[in-house]
Formats: structure tokens, sequence, C-alpha cells
């Protein structure tokens, strides 16, 4: 029998089980309509198959940045990636070490409109900073919910105090920054707190207390990250140059053969210790064992610090850091008051900014 198409062989199988025409005619239709049904549903599978395939293709991008980039293009972003690697391993190892002295921050504070952004930018540095503890105390009756918020917020360890300062020692509206003495009272009582501490401390705690350092950080000065590592082998009292202060490029001490010998100042250079407040740290051991040691409230202008560190050394026992006091690694910046005149006439006008949003 001859197969001529592609159903022969169905037909010759098909006659040896029926004999009759009819019945193979009607066998073969009905065969042939099975098989036509399987060939088209095979065809449409494969048919969606290629189309989905063709889409998947489709939706993927093709990253061609790399071919786009010449070579030395290519090893700069190579060693850009490497250098945020390593400098983030280096935080992440710095962040696990506990057995580093803690450094205790002093950071005196009060309400205004920049105060939360002046707080915000000094945290972002003390997170990069391992073991340190903040210590924020307002000059308040009570502590705000701001500061709460914001130091709970923070991601830090930190404890937070208020002590108003008395109406006869504060800066009035326009008075200059230089009338009196500010922050005396704060900083004496993060000072107070320290030593409430260490007399409560017992066993391991007093160990560790021995070896830390204090440091007075105001709100809105800049530091380097590099000035907390200077500071942190403190045996007595560590000094450094401060950038910006007293109408100068900087102030600092002068050191000669590895030893203070004055003070390079535009302003009385013949003060007990003629230092900015951040220029100098404490150790935690020094504060403990001078509790006469406090900063005076009443103390003539330039005097501050003078009146806190004269308890505790004298210039000889200074510590130089920051290379021999070449390098400056703190600044004695402000922040800019900011001008509500448009905001004035606003409130005047009952549309001022709504005082539910928090600044």
């Amino acid at each position: 029998m001859g197969c001529c198409n592609a159903f022969s062989w169905v037909e010759c199988i098909i006659s040896v089980f029926y004999p009759s025409r009819l019945q193979r005619q009607q066998v073969t239709m009905r065969m042939r309509l099975k098989l036509k049904t399987v060939f088209v549903m095979y065809f449409m599978v494969s048919f969606l198959g290629l189309i989905y395939a063709l889409m998947q293709l489709g939706g993927q991008r093709c990253d061609c940045s790399d071919q786009e980039l010449s070579k030395d293009q290519q090893i700069a972003q190579l060693k850009g990636e490497l250098q945020k690697t390593q400098e983030h391993i280096k935080t992440s190892e710095l962040n696990k070490k506990t057995d580093i002295p803690r450094i205790y921050v002093i950071t005196p504070t009060y309400a205004r409109l920049v105060q939360k952004a002046e707080l915000t930018r000094l945290s972002h540095t003390f997170l990069h900073v391992p073991q340190l503890h903040w210590i924020v105390v307002e000059d308040a009756p009570d502590p705000t919910q701001l500061v709460s918020d914001f130091l709970s917020a923070s991601g830090l360890s930190f404890t937070h105090l208020h002590k108003l300062t008395p109406v006869d020692r504060k800066l009035q509206e326009n008075d200059p920054s230089w009338l009196k003495p500010r922050g005396a009272e704060q900083r004496n009582e993060g000072l107070r707190w320290l030593r409430e501490m260490g007399a409560a401390a017992k066993g391991k705690e007093v160990a560790a207390l021995e070896e830390a350092v204090v440091y007075f950080a105001d709100d809105d000065n800049t530091y380097s990250l590099q000035l907390f590592e200077e500071m942190r082998y403190t045996y007595r009292v560590s000094v450094w140059p401060v950038g910006l202060v007293g109408g100068m490029k900087f102030e600092r001490p002068v050191v000669e053969d590895g030893k203070v010998v004055r003070f390079h100042t535009g302003w009385r250079p013949n003060r007990p210790f003629a230092m900015d407040m951040a220029g100098f740290a404490v150790s935690l051991r020094s504060v403990l064992t001078n509790p006469e040691a406090l900063f005076d409230g009443n103390a003539q202008m330039g005097f501050l610090e003078s009146s806190f560190l004269q308890h505790l050394v004298t210039i000889d026992d200074l510590e130089p850091k920051a290379d021999l006091c070449s390098k400056v690694l703190v600044w004695h910046t402000r922040t800019e008051k900011p001008k509500m005149k448009r905001e004035d006439a606003l409130q005047k006008q009952g549309l001022g900014s709504d005082p539910d949003v928090e600044v």
C-alpha cells in the first residue's frame, strides 16, 4: 500500500482492523480531526512560548555603561568604590571596639530657631565616633519635648539634663555674645552628673571611668573626626588649636621642645589659659579627684576656661595634640541668625507657618 500523504500510515493501520469501507472512512475522519487538534494546540503553545521569551528579553535593559567608559574612567570608578568599602570597614571595626577609653561630651544648648538644626549636624558627627556618650544640658527649667524626642531618635548613647541660667547671668536679646560667660551653669551640671556617676561606680566601672575623657562641645562648632581620636588618650589635660576664633584665623598653644610655653592669641595672651572652650579635653579622673573644678559663671570676659582649668593643671602639665598643636581640627563656627521678616508679616495677616510643624 502506498503512503502518499501525512495520514497514509494511519489509513494502512485502520484497513487492517476495519474491513468495511464505511467504517474505515468514519474512523479515519475521527483520527484526522484529533491529529489536527493536537497539531493546532502544539502550534499555539509553541507560538505563545516564543512570544513570552521575546517579551522577557525585551524587558531586560542592556547595561552598556561599562563599555562606554574609558579604561581610565573604569579604574577611577573602581578606586572610588574600593575607598568607600575600606572606609565602611574601618568605621565598622571602630564601632565594635569596646576596650578604648570612652569620651563624655558635654553640650550646653538653648531654645532657638536653629537649635534642632545645630543638634542634628553635631549628632551626625558623633555617630562616627566610637565609645562616645553625649551629655546634653538644656538651659531651661524643664527638659523640652523637642530635645527629648531628638535625642531618643539620635541613635547615640546620651544623658539629657537641664539647668536654667539665672536671670542676672543671662544674655539679653541685643547683648553682644562676649558680654557674659555662656553655658557655665550647664557645663557644671554635666560635671555634677559625672561626679555622681563616678561616686556610684563599682568594680570594673571604676577602672573604665579612670580612663575616660571629658570634652565640652558647643552645638554650633564644627569638629573633625580625627579630633576625638587625638583626645581619647588624655592623661590630665590635652590641648590643640581652634580655627576661626577671637577674630583670628586660629588660636593655639605654642609648643617648644614638646611643651606648651605660651598661647598664640590676639587678645590678652597672658591669661592663665588663653584658649577657647573647644581647645582642650580633660581626663575624667582629674574631674572626679578635683571636685572644686567648676566654671565660674561670674568670670570676666575670656576667663571662663581659666576658671576651670586652674584647679586641674599648670601650663607645664598641658599635653599638646594635633601634631604639637600644628593642625586645626575644630572650628569655632556660628550659624547666622535667621531673618524672619516675611514670617512676621504673614503672622500679622494670620497666614503664618503652621506652629505644629517642628523646625
